[in-house]
């Protein structure tokens, strides 16, 4: 059953492929000079109910007041795990269907299009405990009010603007998902406010917050609080921070990034996966964990050749008379449309949890290929890693992970 379900997920891959680049009647007759610029514009003004892919279905007032955006993304996931034998011998491989990511994003405008909204849920997660790091599902949930270019004000939940892979969108990857050491070393959704803006026509970007630092959906009654803070630098002009280059850019572009993150968390305070990378649960109680969060990245796309890189430091000081821990991650990775529709990466990941202890490592190597049937609105991506572990007991082991996945963003 499960194997008929991905034929049939595949197969409507293909076949929506063949469909979504349609051109409307108002393009088709505008390119052929049957009217003008102007008449093309009076016919594609805003209509009461409009659909676009991408972005769903939309709905504006009479009065264009107010905007609602209807869509959604969908994310189908197969991935076979080959253990290694010789380091777990009683550890089978491991072959697994997932519905990885559903989404339904609701969001517009209202009273200005100066005052927006977004709400983003994942009914797959609706039925986990509120334990759980995804806490019931809902993710992007926020107002935000832009005075200017130069700032903007978001109330809500949203990611924390740390990490720039954790910045990205998870549907714009090069990859079939981000490097492993991300989610451990970056915060993702925060309850808070955020202060944002481009400066200099978007040659540099900024971003402050304050949030409860407690993970998804979850405010902790305690007196601490998260800050966070980004800036960004553009020199060659805006970029679009999407991992591959799929506009094929004529002139060389560039980012270059660095960011700032702390917080302090109680013993099983935050459940999401960087929560318990730097305070488990076994964390004694009363324990304090103050975490000094830094890094920094960079971004180049040119003519279909995507390359990019991050560094991220973690210290780990709690209060209790534990040592100090230092954690490292970083990777680089390379990308290359060879056409229009078809790209290829590479990306190697480190992830050292305790510098201060040897034979810790854990490394990534991993080759991808993905087929743009419509950008990344519906795509179809296949990547191969070898998943290398060190233990501090002495040895290491090389699991190999396959996966292959289809996207549709509606």
């Amino acid at each position: 059953m499960k194997v008929f379900a991905a034929g049939a997920v595949l197969l409507a891959t293909a076949f929506i492929g063949q469909t979504v680049s349609a051109k409307t009647l108002e393009d088709v007759l505008k390119e052929k000079g049957v009217i003008t610029e102007a008449d093309y514009k009076e016919v594609t003004k805003v209509k009461p109910i409009d659909y676009k892919l991408g972005k769903g279905f939309t709905f504006t007032s009479a009065d264009e007041k107010f905007q609602l955006s209807l869509g959604g993304r969908m994310q189908f996931r197969y991935t076979f795990t080959d253990y290694d034998s010789d380091w777990s011998p009683s550890k089978g491989d491991a072959s697994q269907w997932n519905a990885q990511r559903i989404r339904l994003v609701l969001g517009g405008y209202a009273y200005t299009k100066d005052l927006t909204y977004k709400m983003e849920i994942d009914p797959r997660q609706l039925a986990q405990s509120s334990s759980d790091s995804t806490r019931g599902g809902l993710l992007d949930a926020f107002l935000n009010y832009k005075f200017m270019d130069e700032v903007q004000l978001l109330a809500g939940q949203t990611k924390v603007k740390y990490g720039y892979s954790m910045i990205q969108s998870d549907a714009q990857l090069m990859f079939v998902d981000r490097a492993p050491l991300i989610a451990k070393m970056t915060p993702s959704y925060e309850i808070g406010a955020f202060v944002y803006g481009n400066l200099f026509k978007g040659l540099m970007d900024y971003a402050v917050s304050t949030t409860n630092g407690d993970g998804q959906t979850n405010a902790a009654s305690t007196n601490r609080n998260a800050i966070a803070a980004r800036v960004q630098f553009s020199p060659l002009g805006k970029m679009a921070n999407d991992e591959p280059d799929l506009a094929i850019s004529k002139k060389p572009l560039f980012t270059i990034g660095a960011n700032y993150f702390y917080t302090a968390l109680g013993a099983g305070e935050n459940s999401s996966t960087y929560g318990t990378t730097f305070n488990p649960p076994a964390t004694p109680a009363g324990v304090k964990n103050e975490l000094q969060n830094y890094g920094v990245d960079g971004h180049f796309k040119w003519m279909g050749l995507a390359l990019q890189g991050e560094g991220l430091f973690t210290q780990s000081n709690p209060n209790a008379n534990r040592k100090t821990v230092n954690t490292v991650g970083y990777y680089g990775q390379a990308g290359y449309m060879i056409t229009p529709k078809i790209g290829v990466a590479f990306r190697y990941s480190v992830f050292d949890p305790n510098r201060d202890v040897s034979n810790d490592l854990q490394t990534e190597q991993i080759g991808a290929v993905s087929y743009y049937f419509d950008k990344h609105n519906l795509k179809l991506q296949a990547d191969v890693a070898n998943l290398h572990t060190q233990v501090t007991t002495g040895g290491s082991y090389d699991d190999m992970q396959y996966r292959v996945q289809a996207q549709l963003i509606f």
